[in-house]
């Protein structure tokens, strides 16, 4: 009979197991061929538990030096401090002073302290970067955190940017280009790259750089640092284009059935992703009786009605409607 002492120690080296990330197989008693092997108290030894051998001595211990036998009691014995990341120049390791002058209680704080706060906020955040590298860094992540959020894409999509950003300083991409017109670069090609269309103009609305300059930057940073984009589709941009202008299920379904059947004819080939879909909007609403008017779906596109115009009688004509 297995005592519970003895159980609830094999379970909570199971448990250190799988914290730890040991994806290596189960071993094997060289002795007796058992598989039941159990690590000492403090994870030194692992011995095997039918015969007693010593299979491994001087284990490293990487789980943590407290015991826990429940879930609350692993909850509030665990000491976790905040994840790093790579949308902060120091990623997120050094200490913040919050800008709220109130105590632990919530209480107010004194003339006095309130000016010593301040002062103490103020060296803090001066000594966060130690040489204009790091503040360039710090303003670079801080624009690209303040157009995502503009922009409202996911966590993800910033961390990527990021990355591509650091990527950029470490291969000196920046010099000679504005640090604004390279972080918005790099938030587009982040955006592609995890399938969250935004095109090149809702991009330039955020940021305070020309489009143009955009362009030029991202073709730049994508050929030095060889980041393999694949052409949009524009069926990317259906849901979006149709949520903001409140068409149904069926008009979305319609107009992916019309980009997926013109495509394969050719006709996506040279065109922007974003007027080829609002076109294919456009043709579905038609054909299912929630009719939009041109200048309502170029508005929300954020395309000409010309290119509409154009895009919709080359798609008709391709799917046989008249």
């Amino acid at each position: 009979m297995v005592r519970p002492s003895r159980q609830r120690e094999r379970e909570q080296d199971r448990e250190t197991e799988k914290e730890t990330g040991d994806d290596e197989e189960m071993q094997s008693c060289p002795e007796c061929e058992s598989a039941n092997l159990v690590s000492s108290a403090d994870g030194g030894e692992i011995v095997c538990e039918d015969c007693g051998l010593v299979i491994e001595e001087e284990n490293i211990d990487r789980g943590p030096e407290w015991r826990a036998f429940n879930h609350s009691e692993r909850q509030s014995k665990s000491r976790v401090g905040a994840p790093t990341t790579q949308t902060m120049h120091d990623k997120g390791l050094t200490t913040q002073i919050d800008w709220k002058d109130k105590d632990a209680y919530g209480q107010s704080l004194s003339s006095e302290k309130r000016s010593q706060m301040h002062r103490l906020r103020k060296w803090q955040e001066r000594i966060r970067t130690k040489d204009a590298g790091e503040r360039n860094l710090q303003f670079a992540l801080s624009e690209i955190d303040r157009m995502a959020s503009a922009l409202g894409v996911p966590r993800s999509v910033r961390e990527v940017a990021s990355v591509i950003y650091r990527r950029a300083l470490n291969e000196d991409l920046i010099r000679g280009r504005s640090i604004e017109g390279v972080a918005t670069s790099c938030l587009y090609a982040a955006c592609r790259q995890e399938g969250i269309p935004r095109s090149l103009e809702e991009v330039s609305d955020v940021s305070r750089v020309d489009q143009k300059e955009i362009g030029r930057t991202y073709r730049y940073v994508a050929q030095e640092l060889s980041l393999k984009m694949e052409p949009v589709d524009p069926k990317q941009y259906v849901p979006r284009f149709a949520s903001d202008l409140n068409l149904s299920e069926e008009v979305q379904s319609k107009a992916n059935e019309i980009i997926d059947e013109t495509a394969e004819k050719g006709l996506l080939s040279g065109k922007s992703p974003t007027g080829y879909a609002a076109a294919a909007i456009y043709a579905a609403s038609l054909l299912c009786n929630e009719k939009k008017t041109q200048r309502e779906v170029a508005d929300v596109a954020q395309v000409t009605e010309v290119t509409i115009r154009n895009r919709y009688q080359e798609q008709i004509e391709a799917i046989g409607v008249r």
